[in-house]
């Protein structure tokens, strides 16, 4: 009786990668991940039903990776064009306008960054570090800014999360289509407007009457 043979492993390249794009497109084709199965997203990638289950164990796992994703490529969006700018009140304005742009260019990652788990999941460590980690260049900006004597003080995380819910309301607002805005400069203008009332806002008394 001949001798049985190993079972051949399979590749598809980067596989996992390729399910988490697959799981955007059909998110973005529903606007909504509720409908999501690993089944839909084997079919759109072209591979057995089975085959997600070598790198995700559930639908969650898959959400937690496309969340993950999206977190980091946050991040990368906000240092790059903060990096432009040296004054940390100027920084914030510039991030609010570098956050809403990214939900408006990623709004599938966006919906499942903030539709699809609740903040500091016990079960995904490494999703939990990549939203602390693009949360914490807000909180950064505020400490150099108080530092600096330019931002009130006040709890930075604090200061953050108020900033933080301006813009994301903005942003949601926006991909939902819930706003009568189409043009990339009129949404753009009324970013700038709405970071910059809220920097007039977290400005220190001392700063605020320099620039008087």
């Amino acid at each position: 009786m001949p001798k049985p043979t190993k079972e051949t492993p399979y590749h598809h390249g980067d596989l996992r990668q390729s399910l988490i794009d697959a799981a955007l497109e059909l998110i973005a084709q529903e606007q909504d991940a509720k409908t999501l199965s690993l089944r839909k997203v084997a079919r759109q990638v072209g591979v057995s039903h089975t085959a997600p289950y070598r790198h995700f164990a559930d639908k969650e796992a898959l959400l937690a990776a496309v969340a993950e994703e999206g977190f980091r490529l946050l991040f990368d969006a906000l240092k790059q064009d903060m990096e432009v700018a040296e004054d940390p009140v100027e920084q914030l304005q510039v991030s609010g306008v570098a956050y809403v742009q990214f939900a408006l260019s990623h709004p599938s990652h966006y919906r499942v960054m903030f539709g699809a788990f609740q903040a500091n999941h016990p079960d995904y460590p490494a999703l939990n570090e990549a939203g602390r980690k693009a949360f914490g260049v807000m909180v950064e900006a505020i400490s150099t800014g108080q530092t600096l004597g330019k931002i009130k003080v006040n709890n930075p995380q604090e200061l953050a999360w108020v900033a933080w819910s301006l813009v994301h309301g903005l942003a949601m607002l926006l991909i939902e289509q819930q706003l009568p805005l189409k043009d990339e400069k009129a949404i753009i203008a009324l970013t700038q407007l709405a970071t910059a009332s809220l920097t007039q806002g977290l400005r220190s008394n001392i700063d605020s009457k320099s620039e008087e």
